[in-house]
């Protein structure tokens, strides 16, 4: 129950990263690579004082190293993903097209961790995919090749969140979290390179063109640090199956952002599927209080 609430928290703050990105790129005119560069980067610079703070000397001395450099790799490429595919369409059109990712992640659980996954909650997960296609119908037709940056997107951080399941009792969240910070401004320092180099826009290099633009970019990675602690956290509480549906719940957020910040206003059937989401990520807790009963009863 408590890697279910704090999962829960985590999915409804991440969203802020994305709105943020997308009005780095909508209204400060900076590239999605720069912009997902700075967000590893700042995450870095607000999660290593605390980490020397509480550890010292050995706050980097992750137990895995190299797997949770590649995490930072692959959250690096999932985020430049998402954070491209946000400058070009509407936050809750790129969410609903993304949430193809615990059907991912639950499949990764099953076959690789042996993790059981019952009947029901495959039901849960199907309905709540559901949910997330009724809040905005993607297609091929509307956003061409557009749309399958989500899919990639989804694909790569599902093998970011297996990983923080297979790795994550052998250092701390807040090291994990900082050597994952290292890795993805690295891979970030170097797609910056390579692009920029060869003229594609979603690559140029900048600073921030005024100071709310640096304050919102400070913002990005506090929330990328921590938020994703709290995942991390989450992940060593309760099994990757049990904690998919709830990533649903990051739609919610994407759609009150788009409509504050980008006046994207959902329409009848996106509140339809908000309440789907909502009550299949219910449904989870549901079963999981009553299988635990059982088993206290038992």
């Amino acid at each position: 129950m408590q890697g279910m609430a704090i999962m829960s928290g985590a999915m409804l703050i991440l969203p802020i990263m994305d709105a943020i990105a997308k009005y780095m790129a909508t209204f400060e005119a900076m590239s999605p690579g720069q912009v997902t560069f700075y967000r590893f980067f700042f995450q870095i610079a607000c999660t290593v004082p605390i980490l020397f703070a509480l550890f010292g000397r050995k706050a980097l001395s992750a137990k895995r190293p190299w797997m949770n450099l590649l995490r930072g790799v692959l959250h690096g490429a999932a985020s430049l993903l998402f954070f491209v595919a946000v400058k070009y369409m509407p936050l809750a059109d790129v969410f609903a097209i993304y949430f193809v990712e615990p059907f991912m992640l639950t499949a990764m659980s099953a076959l690789f961790l042996g993790e059981k996954v019952g009947w029901r909650r495959w039901m849960a997960i199907v309905v709540g995919f559901g949910g997330a296609m009724i809040v905005i119908q993607p297609s091929y037709e509307i956003f061409g090749l557009k749309a399958l940056l989500p899919v990639a997107c989804a694909f790569l951080f599902s093998l970011y969140l297996f990983l923080n399941r297979a790795i994550g009792v052998a250092d701390s969240p807040l090291t994990m979290q900082t050597m994952a910070g290292i890795g993805g401004t690295a891979f970030m320092a170097a797609a910056l390179l390579v692009g920029s180099g060869v003229g594609n826009a979603d690559f140029a290099v900048s600073l921030p063109s005024s100071a709310l633009g640096l304050v919102l970019l400070l913002i990005l990675g506090s929330i990328s640090g921590y938020a994703h602690i709290l995942v991390v956290k989450a992940f060593r509480l309760a099994p990757l199956s049990l904690l998919a549906p709830f990533q649903y719940f990051e739609i919610i957020s994407a759609t009150v952002l788009g409509y504050a910040l980008f006046n994207d206003f959902p329409n009848f059937s996106k509140w339809i599927g908000i309440f789907i989401i909502v009550a299949s990520g219910l449904f989870i807790i549901w079963r999981e209080r009553l299988q635990t009963r059982s088993l206290k009863s038992s």
